[in-house]
């Protein structure tokens, strides 16, 4: 990036702020673009020992208070990418936040009762291969045990005398 330090700010290093600068960017058109002057804080992470940098427009708030929500931003980001991978969500299908939290309730609670299902079956499988096999045989009439084929026999349903059969001439 480039950009020239137009101040920085005293910091009390023993929190792990290593500066808090007030920048402005130095190239033509990124300074005619964007001319107002920017806020770099560098944070040195005590717990893992990285160095971060953080850019950001607010001048207001204390260095410590943005380096903490910068941290809690990507344990948001973090939800997210395990929500993607292991929710099979891969967009929301309403925009409200009463559709969005919803759908993200019911799959966690399809999650949970998944996980249940492999912990009483002692099941071997990872919890996704367990969803792609009950996501196929959903509208199936299957004993579960069956459809994830436990004790590698396949259970016969008995047949209900209730039910038509379509294909018996």
């Amino acid at each position: 990036m480039n950009a020239r330090r137009v101040y920085s700010a005293p910091v009390d290093r023993t929190t792990g702020l290593v500066c808090d600068q007030t920048i402005a960017l130095n190239g033509h058109f990124a300074s005619k673009d964007y001319p107002v002057h920017l806020r770099r804080i560098k944070f040195k992470d005590p717990q893992t020992g990285k160095v971060l940098v953080f850019l950001t427009n607010n001048m207001t708030l204390p260095a410590l208070t943005i380096t903490a929500l910068y941290k809690n931003r990507w344990q948001v980001e973090l939800f997210f990418k395990w929500i993607k991978q292991h929710l099979c969500i891969k967009k929301f299908l309403g925009t409200s936040e009463n559709a969005v939290k919803t759908q993200i309730w019911c799959a966690v609670a399809t999650y949970v009762l998944i996980a249940i299902v492999k912990k009483e079956f002692q099941l071997n499988a990872s919890l996704y291969t367990l969803l792609q096999i009950l996501s196929v045989s959903v509208f199936e009439k299957t004993e579960i045990s069956s459809a994830l084929q436990l004790d590698g026999n396949t259970i016969d349903n008995p047949s209900d005398a209730n039910q038509l059969n379509l294909f018996t001439f």
